[in-house]
């Protein structure tokens, strides 16, 4: 390759070296209000019921502001919104002080909202008041989640809901790729590793670099580096699933965290992204740059239990993913 990057500039970059369905997690289900008559539909012991009022323009709203996932909003719909650690609620809680289904938010006529403890472990309160039975919620009131997630409600317009998500969105992810960040990615992966080791489920991580990456920014300069990264993390968004976590750990190097795989299919998969890659081709202003990367994949199974840690799994993927790098690029690594 020429020193001059004016002579290459029109050169693609071609670096040196080089199924099965995947299951879905289930949605959660949030049941509407039975549209008979306003006398007929649903109450709750203690709130009488009223008619139906006409649709405004604020929403309700659910803050998590400690515990794991601070910021993160969420809507409380109409009828019931579920609270906890459970993967069928509406409101999902990676936190071992909380019940599968803790609580329960119910939507009632004329835009109040009360909140119910569900036979949880550790309760539920409304600031000092414990919710064994439903307890009407004002603006700004905070809901206790057992002994250590704290949310707040708020009845927020539009403009105040979306300033809101911005501001957790902003939080998590990375600027330039629009890949969640390293914060968020450490945090999930704890809580995942605790969620996996409850209910003996599969976990693997898949870490990935691209391949002369330093070469593309010296030949071709940091824009087109740039674009790189922000193609190649757009094309993973496009291929995991749902349920699973990408995540850029540092420099052009990824993570993705998969949920509920074998280690066989997780070398399947990863050998989906890599061969993706390899097909990509990224056009930076007057360049088409031509990349693969570099995967190492482990399963959380293959750890010992003392070592099933986060430190512990992203220790096992970045060794395998050296051991793709020496032994030629280009390449997946899975033992």
């Amino acid at each position: 390759m020429s020193d001059d990057p004016k002579k290459t500039a029109k050169q693609p970059f071609v670096p040196e070296g080089g199924s099965g369905d995947l299951p879905a997690l289930p949605r959660p289900s949030i049941p509407e209000w039975t549209e008979e008559e306003p006398s007929t539909r649903t109450t709750v012991t203690g709130i009488p019921a009223a008619p139906a009022s006409a649709p405004q323009k604020t929403r309700a709203m659910l803050t998590i502001i400690s515990g794991s996932s601070t910021g993160r909003t969420y809507s409380v719909g109409d009828g019931e919104t579920v609270i906890g650690r459970g993967k069928e609620v509406a409101v999902r809680l990676d936190d071992a002080g909380a019940s599968r289904t803790h609580a329960r938010i119910l939507a009632m006529p004329e835009g109040r909202y009360v909140v119910e403890d569900l036979g949880s472990t550790n309760g539920t309160f409304v600031d000092s008041r414990r919710a064994d039975k439903p307890l009407e919620l004002k603006s700004g009131d905070r809901i206790h989640i057992g002994p250590n997630v704290t949310v707040t409600f708020a009845i927020m317009d539009a403009q105040a809901e979306r300033i809101a998500q911005q501001l957790y969105e902003s939080s998590v992810r990375d600027t330039l790729t629009r890949a969640h960040n390293r914060r968020y990615l450490l945090e999930r992966i704890s809580s995942e590793i605790a969620y996996a080791r409850r209910h003996s489920t599969p976990l693997a991580l898949i870490m990935f670099d691209i391949d002369h990456f330093k070469r593309i920014n010296d030949t071709y300069g940091h824009l087109a580096g740039d674009d790189a990264l922000r193609e190649i993390a757009s094309l993973m968004q496009r291929m995991i699933r749902a349920e699973d976590v990408f995540a850029r750990y540092g420099g052009e190097e990824f993570v993705v965290v998969v949920r509920g795989i074998r280690h066989h299919n997780v070398g399947r998969f990863a050998e989906r992204l890599r061969v993706a890659v390899e097909r990509l081709e990224v056009v930076s202003e007057a360049t088409v740059l031509r990349l693969t990367i570099s995967l190492g994949y482990a399963s959380l199974d293959e750890i010992d239990d003392a070592q099933r840690t986060v430190d512990g799994i992203i220790r096992l993927a970045d060794a395998r993913l050296y051991a793709a790098k020496a032994g030629g690029r280009n390449r997946t690594s899975g033992s």
